[in-house]
């Protein structure tokens, strides 16, 4: 039961946390103004520039979190289905007055403004499946409560799909580690990986190749069992899932052929290194690792980057917006940003582990989910590890819907997480 928490103290603030999310939120913003600046140096407070934009993106920000801070505690759990149920409705508004945008019905568009639904929706679902797990009713050993859960998470994933937006739609799937700490077995989250691995191996490869090596890692296991425990039942296992394993191998070119777009088939070929293409699919990626090179250890120079100053990089104001980092500021630059990333996980994950509310500690999950999934994938894409997709990098890359969401997203944690310390 959650007490009262209108009133709010700032010395039960985790004022730690609050300052690893403002020294990312700056260097995002001079990231930006390094993008403006490149070719002519730019007033800092100029607002008809895109820092300037984004500095008052990043002050209403602070106004979002005033209110959440002074915000009853109370109304995040209690009214949790609500705003779950807004952020729905908001997505299926899209399919009706959303803006197309590179084939992606994302945005509203309305009196000079746009904003993301999806971005919103990732705090609204959190907190849904959160009520839902930390309810007295709830039983980890039950299938028909897991289902429950499952349906509250691939409702807006179905619906951002459906509005062609797989980068958000990947975002909300990774909120599925928040469910492991819930008890969820740990194979629901294991099978998914190896699923991608299997199929990327079977690209990179081939059906036979991939095949063989399920095949001896199958033997090896079958050899590891103890035969005086369980053999025949746990051996029975690992041949029907080497058999699965085999069977979804010889499909993955038919999915890959059938199932993605031109688009999206060019990018894999390109991270699998099957496609060389640095005029056309490949060109942001090569762009991308000529800025890290100039780069190098100690950077070019805050505003000497020289493919920041020639526009090479496309869309670095958003999806690639840490080659700015890692030409300007070199290793050391991009070494510091990345540790305070991980620190704010670290930190996150510790407040949620000392919840004695297992609606906080759930909420805390789903929050580095959330935001771990953007910083992976972002940083994986421009350096070559993941094939390009539209994620925006957490406090960096321009934009407000995505700066306010990941703030709601923190800031609701750590009103819960203030409340705790008297009231929970």
């Amino acid at each position: 039961m959650i007490g009262r928490g209108a009133k709010f103290k700032y010395t039960n603030l985790d004022w730690i946390s609050v300052l690893l999310f403002l020294a990312l939120v700056f260097l995002g913003w001079l990231s930006l103004y390094a993008v403006t600046s490149a070719n002519t140096v730019q007033d800092y407070f100029d607002l008809d520039t895109l820092h300037g934009k984004q500095l008052i993106r990043i002050l209403l920000g602070f106004v979002l979190v005033l209110i959440i801070l002074f915000s009853d505690a109370v109304i995040y759990k209690k009214y949790a289905i609500v705003f779950y149920a807004i952020s729905l409705l908001l997505l299926l508004g899209l399919f009706v007055l959303g803006n197309k945008i590179n084939g992606e019905i994302s945005w509203y568009r309305f009196l000079g403004f746009s904003m993301q639904p999806s971005e919103f929706a990732k705090f609204a679902t959190a907190l849904a499946f959160s009520n839902i797990l930390s309810g007295k009713q709830f039983d980890a050993e039950s299938i028909e409560d897991w289902v429950k859960v499952f349906i509250i998470l691939f409702i807006p994933v179905f619906l951002i799909l459906l509005l062609g937006d797989e980068g958000s739609a990947l975002v909300f799937l990774f909120m599925i580690f928040a469910f492991y700490r819930a008890g969820l077995p740990w194979f629901f989250i294991l099978g998914p990986i190896v699923l991608l691995l299997l199929f990327m191996t079977t690209l990179y490869l081939s059906p036979l190749k991939t095949s063989l090596i399920v095949f001896l890692i199958a033997l090896y296991s079958i050899y590891k069992v103890d035969k005086r425990r369980k053999y025949l039942e746990r051996t029975t296992l690992i041949v029907v899932l080497a058999v699965a394993a085999i069977g979804f191998s010889f499909s993955s070119h038919y999915i890959f052929n059938n199932a993605l777009k031109h688009h999206q088939q060019d990018r894999i070929n390109i991270l699998l290194g099957k496609l060389d293409d640095n005029r056309g699919a490949g060109y942001n990626l090569h762009q991308s690792e000529i800025a890290f090179g100039v780069g190098g250890f100690s950077g070019s120079g805050f505003l000497k980057g020289t493919q920041t100053a020639g526009s090479f990089i496309p869309e670095q104001k958003t999806d690639y917006i840490f080659t700015v980092v890692g030409e300007e500021f070199g290793f050391g630059g991009t070494f510091t940003v990345i540790m305070l990333f991980l620190l704010l996980f670290m930190r996150i994950l510790y407040l949620a582990e000392r919840q004695k509310n297992d609606f906080t500690r759930y909420y805390g999950y789903a929050v580095v989910a959330v935001i771990f999934s953007h910083f992976f994938i972002n940083i994986a894409m421009i350096i070559g590890l993941a094939p390009t997709i539209g994620i925006p990098l957490p406090f960096f890359s321009y934009g407000g819907s995505a700066l306010w969401g990941f703030t709601i997203l923190i800031f609701i944690f750590l009103k819960l997480d203030a409340n705790s310390v008297n009231e929970w």
